[in-house]
């Protein structure tokens, strides 16, 4: 850098990508890793921890998704409504066939920070059940 200043990308020059994804045969917490790197915008020569400079990223084919080991069985969802005695417990095999969006959500929230950006970049992964999607608009390419 010249004058040894740093480098720091402002709001208006961060250009955001769409990244269509099928997780048709994958496994739920290694596509986990890969979505959050994209939300984040990782692999960005511009990555900075405190701007959000990543990609929109659209995930089809839920349904198939894959869980190792004992994990479909054993793995539970945590919910609570707010109230005493709220607090439900969804096992993953249900949680699964009922909303694989949900599972999905949980797994890549709970890579990003815990912090205020999480929740913007969070509004940039768009999950679907099945292989139809309506961002087929953003896939071309110019």
């Amino acid at each position: 850098m010249k004058n040894g200043k740093t480098y720091l990308p402002k709001t208006e020059e961060i250009k955001r990508k769409w990244h269509f994804i099928d997780a048709d045969g994958q496994v739920l917490g290694r596509l986990a890793v890969r979505v959050a790197a994209l939300l984040r915008g990782k692999r960005k020569a511009i990555y900075t921890s405190h701007v959000d400079c990543g990609d929109f990223v659209v995930v089809t084919n839920l349904g198939k998704l894959v869980l190792t080991g004992k994990k479909l069985e054993q793995k539970t969802a945590f919910s609570f409504s707010g109230y005493p005695g709220g607090g439900k417990l969804t096992p993953y095999s249900t949680l699964m066939v009922e909303n694989p969006q949900k599972a999905f959500r949980i797994a890549v929230k709970g890579m990003l920070p815990q912090n205020k950006l999480a929740d913007k970049q969070m509004k940039r992964l768009k999950c679907f059940k099945d292989a139809e999607h309506i961002h087929q608009a953003q896939a071309v390419e110019k």
